[in-house]
Order: structure tokens, then C-alpha cells, then sequence
């Protein structure tokens, strides 16, 4: 080291354990510019996730769109708004009847049956049913498969053809239980029980109407088909 003239070197001599720090010191900008950096870095893998998980949810949609092909290989078409429904299968009168579609009650043939041990109850509901509207078959005792085996109110039995009568029938009576058989044509029986009394009064029965053809909401579109 050179000593300027008038100085002696021991006094620019260093001495002891610490020495100066010879680097600049970090300024507080670059941490800054690291941390904006590493958030930038987050973003952008997080921005690859989800576009990662819209690829793959999208293959799964189209996947079960075209599981709910189809026969002929064309996916089903969605509902056009107003349309109403053919003629044809699943209308009265043909097989496979919609439930909810009600016929008028001059077009549904009633055969009356009595199951209990109370005469007369045959007749008598016939002639109501008659008042109402609708046109009576058969009225008797009920046949040896029900009689005296229907615990409730009433059974009302309809094929796949008067499945939209047997929603009719069935309303008029409170508790009535509705099933189906494998006849061809659109008779309803309404065979009386042993806990019948009378029939609904025509308000009310067409309060049940209501609410047995109230359409049943539609499923989710990420559920089955």
C-alpha cells in the first residue's frame, strides 16, 4: 500500500476481526422485482390448471352426450320450445300412454267392481262416475283375484293404452291405489276397497288432477341419461 507523504502507513493499517464490507448492499427494488416475479409465475400455472380442467371436463361431457345417442347413431335433439306433443305411441289410445296426458272423461271406459262385503257399491259409484262424465262398462263384483283383497279406498288397473284415463280415475278418489296390467285397449276398472266411502267431490278431484299430472322436474345435465 502507498502512504501519502505526510502520513505514516500504520494508520490506514487494518486491524482486528472485521473488515469492510467491499460489495454493494442489496437494494430493496430487486426484492421487490423477485417477489412480483414468483407471483407472476403462480398466476400463469394456475391460468394452465384450469384451462387443463376445462379440456378435460369438456371430453366428459361429450362422452355422455354420446353415450344418450341415438339407435341410429344421431345424438337426442333437445325439446323445441312450444312443441306440442304427436299422436301416435305415447298418447292415449296407443301403447305406452303418457300418464300425464289426460284424456276427456266421455273417452275413458270405467268398469266398476266391488271387492267388500257392502252390496250396492258398484252400482252406486257407476252412477257417479256416469254424472261426471265418464262412460261405465262392466259394473259388478270384483273378480276372484280381488275380491275382498283390496285394503284401501280403491285400485284403479289401466294397460299401457289408458294410462292417461287411469290418472283420471284414480284422482276421484282419495287414496286410490293406480296400477298397471298388460290389457290392449284403454278400459280403466276401478275396483272399490274396503276403506271406500264415497267419492271426492268434483273440486277436490280436480285438485288431485292437478297435482298427480304436475310435470316432474327435469334432471341435472351432468347426470345420467
Amino acid at each position: 500500500m502507498l502512504t501519502p507523504q505526510g502520513l505514516k502507513g500504520k494508520q490506514y493499517r487494518i486491524t482486528g476481526n472485521a473488515y469492510p464490507r467491499l460489495g454493494r448492499p442489496p437494494k430493496k427494488s430487486r426484492k421487490v422485482i423477485a417477489a412480483l416475479a414468483g407471483l407472476l409465475a403462480l398466476a400463469l400455472i394456475a391460468l394452465g390448471g384450469v384451462q387443463l380442467y376445462d379440456i378435460f371436463i369438456g371430453k366428459a361431457k361429450n362422452a355422455s352426450a354420446q353415450a344418450c345417442a341415438t339407435s341410429s347413431g344421431k345424438p337426442l335433439a333437445a325439446p323445441t320450445p312450444g312443441a306440442t306433443a304427436a299422436s301416435g305411441p305415447g298418447t292415449p289410445g296407443a301403447p305406452g300412454g303418457d300418464p300425464h296426458v289426460i284424456p276427456q272423461a266421455s273417452a275413458v271406459t270405467v268398469n266398476v267392481y266391488n271387492a267388500t262385503t257392502k252390496a250396492g257399491l258398484a252400482g252406486r259409484t257407476a252412477d257417479e262416475l256416469k254424472k261426471r262424465g265418464f262412460t261405465i262398462g262392466k259394473v259388478g263384483n270384483a273378480p276372484a283375484e280381488l275380491d275382498k283383497k283390496v285394503p284401501g279406498t280403491a285400485q284403479v288397473i289401466a294397460g299401457p293404452a289408458g294410462a292417461g284415463g287411469g290418472t283420471l280415475v284414480g284422482s276421484q278418489i282419495a287414496g286410490a291405489t293406480v296400477t298397471a296390467d298388460a290389457r290392449t285397449d284403454a278400459s280403466v276398472d276401478f275396483v272399490i276397497g274396503d276403506s271406500y266411502n264415497a267419492l271426492l267431490d268434483e273440486t277436490q278431484a280436480a285438485a288431485a288432477l292437478a297435482l298427480a299430472t304436475k310435470p316432474t322436474p327435469a334432471p341435472s345435465a351432468t347426470g345420467s341419461c
